[in-house]
This record gives structure tokens, C-alpha cells and sequence, in this order.
């Protein structure tokens, strides 16, 4: 037997209510507590952004493995060093839009047959702000992912490099992307 609409929209607004109460309740998962290593690569992470705010392209080359690939899920990913430059020199250059990111999760692999861990994953949003007076659309928000590589000078550097296309984003998403920057790696 069907139940009345009236009956399926009360119980459907009682799932709604207790949800939403159980979401402000609920307890907000634990940040996670990441590795000294860990936060070398975070701290590397944060140093790579840096590199893009100041306008810095020998630093920011100076983060990027000569083997690198950006744009790794694409078809055609941009490879080396230098084509990895060239390519993002624009964006570094930073006079038609700011892009500026900062990691939320570094994680390192296991070590190696040397005891040393010498790869690392990272992540994090990212902000894009159009710097055209005109644009109707000035943020633009999405997140990155990353690979790093320590070589053998000890230096981490990436080697894989990708992120999600950005959307839309308003005046208080950019405000909250800012706030949300921690230069402190959240060590144990």
C-alpha cells in the first residue's frame, strides 16, 4: 500500500532535519599529523608556490626535476625542465591572472633499498585571480596534485604534476582559500 505524499514528505523532511543536525554534531575529523619528512616536502611545497608569487623563475625551475611532467593526465603532458619553464612562464610572470596554491596533504612512500624515502605525494587547492578590470569572472578556484622526487643531493623536486580544472569562485571562496593557508606543516 502506497503511502500518502503527505506522509513521504514528513518522513523526508525528518531524514533532512536529522541529518542536518547530525552534521553540526558530528565531530570534525582530526587534521592529519604528517611525518618530518612529510613536512619537508610540504615546506618544499609551499617554497615552489612562493617561487610563482614572486615572480621567480630561476626558483621556480629550481623545484622542478629535469625529468618532470606537467599536465601528467593529459595526452600531451609537457616534459623536462625547460619545456615545463617555457610553458608556465606566463603564469610565473603573473601580469594576466595570479595563480597561488598551498599543500593540504603530503604523504612519502615507503624508503627505498637505500632506507630512504625518495618519493612524495602532495595536494592542495589552488586559486586563480584574473587580473583584467574588465572580466566578470575574477576567481577561479580548483586544487593541484603532485609528485616529488628527492635526488640524490637530497633536494625534493617534482616530477609528476596535475591538478583539477578550476571553477567558478566568489569574493568569499577566495577569502576562505587565503584563510585556509597554514605555513606550519601540521608535523606529529
Amino acid at each position: 500500500m502506497r503511502q500518502p505524499a503527505v506522509i513521504r514528505l514528513s518522513a523526508a523532511v525528518s531524514l533532512a532535519v536529522s541529518a542536518a543536525a547530525f552534521a553540526q554534531t558530528a565531530p570534525k575529523p582530526e587534521p592529519a599529523r604528517m611525518s618530518s619528512a612529510e613536512c619537508e616536502v610540504w615546506a618544499r611545497e609551499l617554497s615552489f608556490a612562493q617561487s610563482v608569487a614572486d615572480h621567480d623563475a630561476a626558483a621556480f625551475a629550481s623545484h622542478i626535476d629535469a625529468n618532470a611532467a606537467f599536465g601528467a593526465s593529459q595526452a600531451q603532458p609537457t616534459r623536462g625542465r625547460e619545456a615545463i619553464a617555457r610553458r608556465w612562464a606566463g603564469i610565473v610572470e603573473g601580469k594576466r591572472f595570479r595563480l597561488s596554491w598551498y599543500p593540504t596533504r603530503t604523504t612519502i612512500g615507503a624508503a627505498g633499498g637505500d632506507g630512504v624515502a625518495n618519493v612524495a605525494w602532495s595536494s592542495g587547492p589552488s586559486l586563480f585571480e584574473d587580473l583584467d578590470p574588465k572580466t566578470t569572472q575574477r576567481f577561479r578556484i580548483g586544487a593541484f596534485h603532485s609528485v616529488w622526487h628527492r635526488g640524490a643531493d637530497g633536494v625534493w623536486r617534482v616530477l609528476f604534476d596535475d591538478g583539477i580544472d578550476p571553477r567558478p569562485a566568489t569574493e568569499a571562496e577566495a577569502t576562505a582559500f587565503r584563510e585556509g593557508r597554514q605555513v606550519a606543516c601540521p608535523q606529529a
